[in-house]
């Protein structure tokens, strides 16, 4: 499978990139990585031959002074399920040791590259910065975030000119039929059956 091109340079970094995941550790011998999707069903991981990484961030874990700098882009050559994780092969990645210099790193694949969504079926990425407004044609406020509860998941919706990560002037709509009429990407607009007052 040939990856798409992002420009002329290989390490071009997309201007769609989106975080998906992280690595966790080496998997084996032969150089195989172990990533934990941020996604419970990671096929953006799949989709993508051309992986593009980031250091963690300050807090987490720091590299060893002897480690080679982290490379900008990982071409895989193989990615399969593994349990709750995704594990995956990289073309450059010789050994363990290889891999276990990747620890800890983000990983990001372009938007452009996921896998087109069903009907009625959204990614969190494309929700995040959406207007939400009633049936009434009231402005509730825009979207921040998802939670996942199981079943299905939350709008987490702040009113234009909230102070980040103000909670109490947050409002939580399920994301289900019975509560949102309609989505709109092209309008960058979503529909709720919710009143001001709940």
């Amino acid at each position: 499978m040939t990856p798409a091109s992002t420009g002329s340079d290989p390490a071009t970094w997309p201007e769609d990139a989106v975080e998906v995941g992280r690595i966790v550790d080496a998997w084996g011998v032969k150089g195989w990585i172990k990533v934990q999707p941020f996604a419970a069903d990671p096929q953006a991981l799949f989709s993508s031959r051309r992986w593009f990484l980031q250091p963690a961030p300050a807090q987490g874990p720091r590299r060893p002074a002897s480690v080679a700098a982290l490379p900008t882009l990982l071409r895989i050559a193989q990615v399969k399920h593994h349990g709750d994780v995704v594990v995956a092969q990289a073309h450059d990645v010789a050994d363990r040791a290889g891999a276990e210099a990747l620890k800890g790193a983000r990983v990001f694949v372009p938007r452009s590259s996921f896998p087109t969504a069903d009907a009625d079926e959204y990614y969190w990425v494309d929700l995040i910065g959406l207007s939400v407004v009633n049936l009434q044609g009231e402005h509730l406020g825009i979207v921040t975030g998802l939670l996942d509860t199981g079943p299905h998941s939350v709008l987490r919706i702040a009113p234009e000119g909230a102070d980040a990560g103000d909670e109490a002037a947050e409002r939580l709509v399920p994301f289900v039929a019975a509560y949102v009429a309609a989505v709109s990407l092209d309008d960058r607009r979503i529909t709720v059956d919710w009143g001001l007052d709940y």
